[in-house]
């Protein structure tokens, strides 16, 4: 199966590469984490990043188990790091960028269909999601949460200069050639030289000069290479359905959150929750625990006057919500 990353395991430490959308293909963050996860505690990385971005909770949770990691991450950026994969980078002990790439910061950004609670909800989602982003670039660069939130807003793209002046990065290399075989039409700011990367064909290889009068067999109809073609295009589609239907998930499992931390009376805990990307089990669990804590639940045994003796508790209510979803 195709990918957005490798993991390679080297003599002495290993070697990340996330050179794709994020969560494309199909592929979540979990084989990821599993990989990282299977290299020794103490062994160096290096990271090197030229993505667009894709899914943020994957690079949340990506992000996460980095800043875990014992050993030293060194972060090279050599080309794009976008959206999500900007975020990724400031795990790095040490973020290395060449002159010539680009980083960009932005708001999170996701597709909703429904009612306009829906509407809401997935409103609050994703400024419980900025707010761990902007935690993310505030760490690395030392500014302030609302100097990061005014850059985000305005969808930032960063040269290496600039991104070192911020803090983003600590240390400028030698240009690369700039490769961005992505699309970044959906991104509002685009400089040119990326947009120009990102349109320039690959390079035809060389032909070998053919005698007079022999004829090329590559010329001809090959009904094999048609069908092939055919199916890397099915799978294509079913690939990109694929990501739709993990990015639909991904809301989805936000939105419930939220609603359990609302109807809980905890909103200030969902943003935890979908950090840590807790299941929906466990957010039921930690609310629980956090309304036990506070207050005793007199409802399941005594009547309160005006309401019925068939009221339900409050621990009832959250330990049914949601129930079947997740």
């Amino acid at each position: 199966m195709k990918s957005w990353y490798t993991i390679r395991a080297r003599a002495s430490g290993a070697e990340v590469l996330i050179y794709d959308e994020i969560g494309a293909y199909g592929v979540t963050a979990k084989g990821f984490l599993a990989e990282l996860g299977a290299l020794p505690d103490d062994a160096a990385i290096d990271l090197r990043l030229n993505s667009p971005g894709g899914s943020v909770f994957d690079a949340v949770a990506i992000y996460n188990a980095l800043k875990r990691h014992a050993g030293d991450i060194t972060v090279w950026i050599d080309g794009i790091a976008a959206s999500a994969a900007s975020y990724i980078a400031m795990a790095g002990d040490t973020v290395v960028m060449p002159e010539n790439a680009f980083l960009m910061i932005h708001d999170p950004s996701g597709l909703v269909m429904g009612t306009a609670e829906d509407m809401r909800a997935t409103a609050e989602a994703l400024d419980k999601v900025k707010g761990s982003l902007i935690q993310g670039y505030a760490a690395k660069s030392g500014k302030a949460d609302d100097e990061i939130a005014t850059l985000m807003a305005a969808e930032t793209w960063l040269d290496a200069k600039e991104a070192l002046d911020l803090g983003f990065i600590d240390r400028i290399a030698e240009p690369v050639k700039l490769a961005a075989s992505f699309d970044v039409a959906r991104f509002r700011n685009a400089p040119p030289e990326v947009v120009e990367a990102a349109s320039e064909p690959d390079e035809p290889a060389a032909q070998e000069p053919q005698s007079e009068g022999v004829a090329d067999a590559n010329t001809q109809p090959d009904p094999e290479q048609s069908t092939a073609e055919a199916q890397t295009e099915a799978e294509s589609e079913a690939t990109m359905a694929a990501a739709a239907m993990v990015r639909a998930e991904a809301i989805a499992h936000a939105r419930a959150v939220i609603d359990l931390c609302r109807l809980a009376g905890q909103p200030q805990m969902a943003g935890r929750f979908l950090e840590e990307d807790v299941g929906l089990d466990e957010v039921r669990n930690r609310l629980l625990s956090a309304k036990a804590e506070a207050t005793r639940d007199i409802t399941a045994s005594h009547a309160q006057p005006g309401r019925a003796a068939t009221t339900q508790s409050w621990g009832d209510v959250i330990a049914r919500t949601f129930k079947t979803k997740g």
